[in-house]
């Protein structure tokens, strides 16, 4: 079984993939998550991210600002 910083790390990853691959930035990530209700600021954003160690619940909104519709874990 995977170390929890070990999943720590995979969540991490998936945020900073879909960023990428969408071409978005974390001040750009800060304002799709205004958009939706999320309110971070770009520091506490960027931080949060780079520690890995957030809920799902955040992990499933980021997501869905950056606008993933699909991906694949792995």
């Amino acid at each position: 079984m995977p170390e929890r910083t070990d999943w720590e790390a995979k969540a991490r990853g998936l945020i900073r993939s879909e960023m990428a691959r969408q071409g978005i930035t974390y001040s750009q990530l800060q304002q799709k998550l205004e958009s939706i209700g999320v309110h971070e600021d770009e520091r506490n954003l960027r931080n949060k991210v780079s520690r890995g160690k957030f809920t799902a619940a955040f992990l499933l909104q980021c997501l869905e600002a950056i606008g993933t519709r699909e991906m694949r874990i792995g």
